[in-house]
């Protein structure tokens, strides 16, 4: 996709709330005008807080948990939009439905794929503690198991995640279904489609920045568009230019990995490798201990980061996945009744696949 041009300043900061009287389409009354803007204001503010003016936490685990927390809180925010509204599943048109289930479906993929990756990273971490434990020891052999270590730990981590790679797919297909049903005749189902359509924005972005990270491929970014009428439309663009730019700077040439604590460990284990390359102990003892206190601290920081990122996922994982079984619930309790013909319909056609 191409960049699209930097929007016009709108006249109000996230927006001009008078446009959703637009005589197009279903009138909103002022309580759902009120929900929508509320809910773009706040997707807004999100998007610019996760835009560093320090470009290097781009990609830093601390930034990427941050990510998933902003991803996490959107999330919860369209679970009480749709409780807000109050509009039962029996009134759902059956393509938002379709739309909700096809997201989370892929959305709990793509989860699965992070958290393999993270689980691999961590495997990693097992090796790079061996190699520590290694180079505690002032005798040969232990020197040049620590070697084996060390080069246990490079082609680990330079090896490739298959499900990480399989990510594009599913973005794609999201992308591909990113437009918004048309809703003629629901002011709620307006408003519903027009905050999905900013959740999925926001989730694919973040998504498509995982797996270039996780990849160290700069081809899984997506630049996607996003028309102006939205409120959050400027601080999405500024966002996406600003994040998907660093790291494609950041990926020119061949690098092991994009994260920058990850990035950090490597550069410490090259400079250990050819203190003990030959398994004996190093001439210069005191810029090897240096060395090895140095890996130490990052390979700790590398660790923690790992963890917490982990935590941000599967945090995110629960919240689509309480969140799809919530509308599966409704649409049981829907195909209950005689009266009403979407919920079983639907419900059946999913339990189906």
């Amino acid at each position: 996709m191409s960049r699209p041009q930097e929007p016009h300043q709108p006249f109000f900061h996230f927006g001009n709330p008078f446009r959703r009287l637009s005589p197009k389409g279903p009138y909103l009354s002022r309580k759902l005008l009120s929900l929508l803007n509320n809910f773009e204001k706040t997707l807004a503010e999100r998007l610019e807080k996760l835009n560093p003016n320090d470009k290097e936490e781009i990609l830093s685990l601390s930034w990427m948990k941050s990510a998933m927390e902003s991803l996490c809180e959107t999330h919860n925010d369209i679970n009480a939009l749709i409780t807000d509204l109050d509009l039962p599943v029996s009134d759902w048109d059956e393509k938002w439905i379709d739309v909700y289930l096809d997201i989370s479906v892929n959305l709990l993929d793509i989860c699965n794929a992070f958290s393999s990756e993270l689980s691999r990273l961590n495997q990693g971490n097992l090796l790079l503690q061996c190699l520590l434990h290694n180079l505690e020891s002032t005798c040969a052999k232990p020197f040049i198991r620590a070697r084996s270590s060390l080069d246990s730990w490079s082609r680990h981590i330079s090896s490739k995640n298959s499900r990480v790679e399989n990510c594009c797919t599913i973005l794609d297909k999201l992308v591909e279904s990113i437009d918004l049903p048309k809703v003629k005749n629901s002011a709620k189902g307006k408003v519903l489609m027009s905050a999905m359509y900013g959740v999925k924005v926001e989730t694919i972005f973040v998504c498509s920045v995982f797996a270039a990270a996780f990849s160290g491929s700069p081809q899984k970014l997506l630049d996607l568009e996003v028309a102006d009428k939205y409120a959050w439309a400027q601080a999405f663009t500024g966002l996406r230019t600003s994040i998907n730019g660093e790291i494609r700077n950041m990926l020119v040439g061949e690098r092991v990995t994009a994260l920058k604590e990850l990035e950090a460990v490597d550069t410490s284990v090259k400079k250990l490798h050819p203190m003990i390359q030959d398994g004996d102990e190093p001439v210069e003892a005191e810029a090897f201990k240096n060395s090895v206190s140095d890996l130490a601290m990052r390979g700790e920081k590398l660790s923690q980061g790992l963890d917490l990122l982990t935590k941000g996922v599967d945090s995110f994982f629960q919240i689509v996945l309480t969140g799809r079984d919530a509308l599966l619930s409704n649409l049981r309790l829907t195909g209950t009744d005689s009266d009403t013909k979407v919920g079983g319909n639907v419900l059946e056609r999913v339990l189906s696949r």
